[in-house]
């Protein structure tokens, strides 16, 4: 698998989040996670809607593509992966963008999760799940970073949904900012 070339040094974040959502009641796995802010020629950003109706409840958000790093992956690797499995089409890894421990106390799980800057390679995408968890995207855009400010002010302020926003924001509003710089802008 190729690896990615740092081609830009900035600042990067670090989050340790908590989870308020839900009941403690410990945490029994630890999952990395590789997350993509991935972006076409004209700095849309592909978001995923996901609609979920499980032991979370009912709710629907707007979430990064990524996923688990399987076993004998790195971080960039499963960041690739997943970018193909999720968007249908390779992705130029640019950047780590930093990382964010979170936890989801209902299936007492602790995420570590990478967020990666990348580049989209072709226009376009095209679904190609794979995994149970991608049964709950219903639909991926390219959004500005407009309308995912709007979209993500829009989800609802409890439940999974605020758990995500809370770990995203961050990370999407950094990317948004390194845009100009691969945009040429």
């Amino acid at each position: 698998m190729p690896r990615f070339v740092l081609t830009y040094r900035a600042m990067k974040l670090s989050l340790n989040l908590k989870d308020d959502q839900y009941p403690f009641s410990g945490i029994t796995e630890v999952r990395r996670v590789s997350r993509v802010i991935a972006f076409d020629s004209l700095g849309r950003i592909a978001i995923h809607t996901v609609s979920r109706d499980d032991a979370f409840g009912c709710q629907t958000y707007l979430e990064t593509p990524g996923g688990g790093v399987d076993e004998g992956e790195d971080y960039q690797m499963a960041a690739i992966r997943e970018a193909k499995e999720e968007l249908g089409d390779e992705v130029q890894l640019l950047e780590c963008l930093g990382d964010c421990v979170d936890a989801y106390n209902l299936i007492k799980r602790k995420n570590e999760n990478r967020f990666f800057l990348a580049r989209i390679k072709k226009e376009g995408l095209s679904k190609h799940f794979v995994s149970q968890g991608d049964l709950y995207i219903k639909e991926t855009r390219l959004l500005t970073p407009k309308e995912i400010e709007e979209g993500y002010a829009a989800m609802p302020e409890q439940g999974v949904s605020l758990l995500v926003k809370r770990r995203e924001l961050p990370f999407l509003r950094l990317a948004f900012s390194r845009l100009p710089h691969y945009l040429g802008k």
